[in-house]
C-alpha cells in the first residue's frame, strides 16, 4: 500500500501515541490528513496563476460515558497535539449524555484501493503549464477565448482509536476544467481522475471549442416540455440531489423523500443506481469516518428503492449491520453514499441526438437549488452549450432556459442510457454516470444570456 512522505504510517502512529498520552477520557479517536495540492490557473489564454499549498490536520474524539465531543488543529507540532487532545477530552465531560452513543469502533479487515500515481504526485508547474498550452493553442485557433484550471496533488488520511483501529489511505487527484468562450456562446468540459495521465486538457479543450463554436447566434426557443439529452455532467449535478436521502438516519427523521418508499418501485426499470467504492471509476478511502469498512450498496435496482446507507450509531438502532457510510461523530447527518454508479446503456450521445426528432441537447447546468424534497423538485439553469436538435441532428444553439424538474419523473422517462463514465460537474461530487434521453423534461422559462 502507498503512504506520502508528508503522512506515513509510521508518523500516523507517532502521532496517535501522544494523543493518548495527553488524553484521559475513557477512548480516543483521531483523524489525521495531510496533502499537498498545486493549481494552475490560466484566462484570456495566457497563464495568471500558480499556486501550491501543503496542509495537515488532526480531529480528535474523546469517549467519556456516553458523552463525546471532537476538537481539531491544523499543526502538527507537539504542544498542538497534546492541546487539541486535551481540548476534546474537556470538552466531551461537559457535553449533554447521548443515550444512543456507542464506544468507538473495533478493528476491521478492510481492502485496501490503489488510487496513488507516482507521476501525478511528482507534477510540477511546468507540466501543467505544457497541458494549459495545448488548449490555449486550439482556443487561439478557433478564435476563443479559454479560462480554466488545470491541478495536481496527493493526500493521504487515517484513523486510528484506543481499540486498535487503524486505517489508512493514500492517493492522487489530476483536474482540468475549461471554458471556451466567444461574444454570445460558451462551451465547457471537465475531467478528473487518480492519475494525470488520464485527465486530456487537450481533448476538453476541444469539446468545448466545438461547442462555443456551434453554439454562437443563439436563437430563442419557448419554454415547454422537452425531450432532452443530457450528457453525463448534467445527470451528475441533477443526481447528486438525490444520495443524500439513502440515509437510514435522513429516513428515520423523515427527511428523505424514500420515507415510506423502501422495496417500491419509485423509478423506470432501466435505473439501477449502487454504491460501490471499488468500482475503477471511483476515488476516495475503502473505510468511513469511523474507520468502518465500506461494503457495496445497491441502492436502485432497476427502478426498486433496496438499500440505504448505516453508519453504526444507525445500524444499531435498527438492528442491522453497518454499512461503512458513516461520517465522523458527532454529526447530525449520520451517513450517505459517497461512490454512486449510475448503470448505463450503450447508446452514445449522437445515437440519442439521432433518434430524436425535436429536443434539447444540454451540456451542463448550474445554479440548481431544491424546490420540494419530497417528490425532489429541482430549479436551475442549462449553462456553456444548450442546443437544439431536429430531425435527428443537432441545428443550432439556443438561449439558455431554467427548468423546473422533479427528479422521479426524471427517472421515470428515461428511454436511453450512454455508457457509464466517470463524470465531473460542478454542483455534485463526482460520480460514474451516463448520459440519458428523457422526454417531457420541464422547461420553465428563458433566461438572460
Amino acid at each position: 500500500m502507498y503512504e506520502i512522505e508528508l503522512l506515513t504510517r509510521a508518523r500516523c502512529r507517532e502521532i496517535f501515541a501522544r494523543v493518548q498520552r495527553a488524553n484521559r477520557a475513557d477512548e480516543v479517536e483521531a483523524w489525521v490528513m495531510a496533502g499537498r495540492s498545486a493549481l494552475t490557473r490560466f484566462a484570456n489564454n495566457i497563464i495568471h496563476q500558480n499556486v501550491e499549498e501543503e496542509s495537515v490536520a488532526l480531529s480528535v474524539r474523546a469517549v467519556v460515558g456516553r458523552r463525546t465531543a471532537r476538537a481539531t488543529t491544523n499543526r502538527l507540532d507537539e504542544e498542538s497535539i497534546l492541546r487539541v487532545a486535551a481540548g476534546a477530552e474537556s470538552m466531551a465531560r461537559v457535553q449533554a449524555e447521548d443515550p444512543e452513543a456507542l464506544p468507538v469502533a473495533d478493528p476491521a479487515d478492510w481492502l485496501g484501493v490503489g488510487r496513488f500515481d507516482g507521476a501525478t504526485a511528482a507534477a510540477d508547474p511546468a507540466a501543467r503549464a505544457a497541458e494549459v498550452a495545448r488548449a490555449v493553442d486550439i482556443a487561439d485557433r478557433h478564435g476563443l477565448t479559454a479560462a480554466g484550471i488545470y491541478a495536481t496533488g496527493e493526500s493521504a488520511e487515517a484513523i486510528l482509536n484506543s481499540r486498535g483501529l487503524f486505517a489508512y489511505h493514500a492517493q492522487t487527484r489530476a483536474e482540468a476544467s475549461v471554458t471556451m468562450m466567444v461574444e454570445d456562446s460558451s462551451g465547457w468540459a471537465k475531467s478528473n481522475a487518480v492519475r494525470m495521465a488520464e485527465v486530456d486538457l487537450a481533448g476538453l479543450a476541444e469539446r468545448a471549442a466545438q461547442k462555443a463554436a456551434a453554439s454562437r447566434a443563439p436563437v430563442e426557443l419557448e419554454p415547454g416540455a422537452y425531450t432532452v439529452v443530457l450528457e453525463p455532467a448534467a445527470v451528475l449535478d441533477l443526481l447528486g440531489f438525490l444520495v443524500g436521502d439513502f440515509s437510514a438516519t435522513a429516513v428515520r427523521d423523515q427527511r428523505s423523500f424514500l420515507t415510506g418508499r423502501i422495496g417500491q418501485r419509485l423509478f423506470g426499470e432501466n435505473i439501477t443506481i449502487r454504491d460501490d467504492v471499488f468500482h475503477p471509476g471511483q476515488a476516495g478511502a475503502a473505510f468511513d469516518g469511523e474507520g468502518v469498512p465500506r461494503r457495496p450498496l445497491m441502492m436502485v435496482e432497476n427502478g426498486v428503492v433496496r438499500e440505504v446507507a448505516y453508519s453504526r450509531q444507525a445500524a444499531r438502532a435498527a438492528g442491522v449491520e453497518p454499512t461503512g457510510h458513516g461520517f465522523p461523530l458527532p454529526n447530525e447527518m449520520g451517513e450517505a453514499p459517497v461512490n454512486i454508479v449510475i448503470a448505463g446503456g450503450s447508446s452514445p450521445v449522437e445515437e440519442m441526438i439521432a433518434s430524436t426528432e425535436r429536443g434539447i441537447l444540454v451540456t451542463r447546468l448550474w445554479y440548481i437549488r431544491e424546490v420540494e424534497p419530497y417528490e425532489k423538485i429541482l430549479t436551475g439553469m442549462t449553462r456553456d452549450g444548450t442546443f437544439l436538435i431536429e430531425g435527428g441532428q443537432v441545428r443550432r444553439g439556443i438561449r439558455n432556459f431554467r427548468f423546473n424538474q422533479s427528479m422521479i419523473e426524471l427517472l421515470n422517462n428515461v428511454e436511453m442510457l450512454g455508457r457509464s463514465v466517470r463524470t465531473s460537474g460542478e454542483e455534485a461530487f463526482e460520480m460514474v454516470v451516463p448520459a440519458m434521453k428523457a422526454r417531457g423534461f420541464h422547461f420553465t422559462e428563458v433566461t438572460r444570456f
